[in-house]
């Protein structure tokens, strides 16, 4: 009895210690990578002013990458900070076709809640807020349209990372971003064009 006592007690302990090494191996801090395609609401409820009907004119879908960084204060509670560099993103009109472009640089900052993370599978939510800074505004082909300010506005995350290996992670993972900005036709302000992309990424994160 007492033997069996001790085997038990021997395996409990080895399992236990297995368990906060691997705990501790993955760490606090999280890199992931991403292929990332923005998609852009396609309405403009302002291209009245053109002439054309408010779906005419539209920011085009596009694929870009994408890196993040993820703070865990707990096993729960995490924050994440996405980056990408400045992207080209592509005004077109059904009716007249290209308008032009314009660069968006995106940097979002979420706070997150991990709902089992313990196990393989890791689902979060995530809400925050995201920073659009707008520039080589060339959206002036047709007529000449620019875009005026960088964008302030809200984020909403939800995601999962599936465990691969010891430190290793699948990530798969959807956003709703707010963006928006004052849009002036010859130097006068005609309206807003709303962006508000959803975002759907792939990626590979790395736990330390």
């Amino acid at each position: 009895m007492k033997k069996s006592l001790a085997i038990t007690l021997a395996i409990a302990a080895t399992l236990g210690t297995s368990a906060a090494m691997a705990e501790k191996n993955e760490g606090n801090f999280m890199f992931r990578v991403r292929a990332v395609d923005i998609q852009p609401v396609k309405s403009w409820s302002d291209a009245g002013v053109l002439g054309l009907p408010s779906n005419d004119v539209y920011v085009k879908d596009k694929t870009i990458p994408e890196v993040d960084f993820t703070y865990f204060f707990s096993k729960n509670l995490a924050a994440e900070l996405i980056l990408t560099y400045p992207q080209k993103l592509q005004v077109t009109s059904k009716t007249l076709g290209d308008l032009g472009s314009f660069k968006a640089l995106p940097p979002t900052l979420t706070l997150q809640y991990h709902f089992m993370p313990d196990a393989n599978f890791r689902p979060y939510v995530g809400a925050g807020v995201n920073y659009t800074l707008i520039s080589s505004k060339k959206v002036n082909k047709v007529a000449p349209l620019s875009l005026e300010n960088d964008s302030l506005g809200g984020a909403l995350q939800v995601g999962f990372d599936y465990k691969i290996g010891e430190n290793s992670f699948i990530n798969v993972d959807l956003k709703k971003v707010y963006i928006d900005s004052d849009v002036k036709l010859n130097g006068t302000k005609i309206g807003k064009v709303k962006l508000d992309p959803v975002l759907f990424g792939i990626g590979y994160g790395f736990r330390f």
